[in-house]
């Protein structure tokens, strides 16, 4: 079997085809060391970039040189080097805690005139943070993947989302931030805001918490929509519906707690199959019509907060652990 440094490696280099991408990704969620070896590397690709944004290619290959050299002369314990891997790299990636881990940073190299672009993506039971090159602050939901440029133009700051993400947008008149999700565009100059745009949803909504955001359909070119805070947009099917946010506990997301709120079984259970990539299954759809409220901790797992659940509203819930399926019935 290929090493496990050399594997790594291989990965950040784009060298690995799907499968193989796939099997390193979920080796990590059993093997402590190659996790670490992984966050290693990242943080040292995210310093390689941090260079080379900041000197020309020369200096930047020297000192990224001597970095690597330092690190393998090292005799520190693994804890303490992890986190001066940590310490170098913050500006450009953060771990939101132990549990969290960024799993695809890849910088993809374009012509001499164009801009080098980054696609971060992040897979299930896990959600990250990120600091933009202009100091915005990003939380990147479960399975979702926000494209971005490693240095912002002097027009506008653009980054494409697939997801969800929560954004704290550093504020800068002459370039306004655009998220562009599909066909809808959310353009604004300094706020906070959440986004939400699964692709397996007919949907996108934006929810404004501070500031203003500007959201616009390619489909309906004359049709914007300014929001005020505590009001979200919903776009489907060539319609923007303005409403109140009831309750900004639904954007605790981002600091690992799901928080219910009269919320039908049936969302309920498409949040947990997508968090933890597993297949639900109902057998009596009316419990779908079953309604709770409540948080939970991401982290207490999805046995632990359908056991709850179940025990308030009676139903049975059975784990196939082999097909990895939960079956929910009375």
């Amino acid at each position: 079997m290929e090493k496990m440094e050399e594997q790594v490696r291989r990965y950040f280099q784009g060298m690995l085809d799907d499968s193989e991408r796939l099997e390193l990704l979920r080796r990590m969620d059993t093997d402590p060391r190659l996790k670490s070896e992984f966050i290693g590397q990242q943080n040292i690709e995210a310093l390689s970039l941090l260079w080379k944004q900041k000197q020309d290619e020369r200096e930047a290959g020297q000192k990224y040189s001597q970095f690597i050299r330092s690190m393998k002369e090292d005799h520190l314990r693994p804890r303490r080097s992890f986190a001066l891997y940590t310490r170098y790299a913050a500006a450009a990636v953060l771990l939101i805690a132990s549990t969290t881990l960024i799993t695809h940073h890849l910088s993809k190299e374009s012509l001499p005139h164009e801009k080098a672009m980054s696609s971060l993506y992040v897979p299930s039971r896990q959600r990250a943070q990120l600091i933009l090159p202009d100091g915005t602050q990003v939380w990147l939901n479960t399975r979702s993947t926000l494209t971005y440029p490693t240095s912002f133009g002097s027009k506008e700051r653009r980054v494409n989302l697939t997801g969800e993400a929560f954004f704290d947008v550093t504020k800068d008149a002459k370039r306004p931030f655009i998220v562009s999700a599909k066909d809808v565009e959310m353009k604004v100059l300094g706020t906070k805001f959440n986004v939400y745009n699964q692709p397996d949803t007919d949907y996108i909504q934006a929810s404004l918490l501070e500031g203003s955001i500007e959201v616009s359909d390619a489909r309906m070119p004359t049709r914007r929509v300014t929001l005020k805070p505590n009001e979200t947009v919903t776009v489907c099917e060539g319609k923007m519906e303005v409403q109140p946010i009831t309750s900004s506990d639904h954007f605790l997301w981002k600091d690992g707690i799901y928080c219910f709120e009269n919320e039908s079984l049936k969302n309920i259970l498409i949040q947990l199959e997508r968090y933890y990539d597993v297949k639900i299954e109902v057998k009596e759809p009316e419990l779908f019509n079953l309604t709770y409220s409540g948080k939970f901790r991401q982290n207490d797992g999805i046995d632990e907060i359908l056991r709850i659940i179940g025990k308030i509203h009676r139903f049975k819930v059975i784990r196939d652990m082999e097909n990895n399926t939960i079956t929910v019935s009375k």
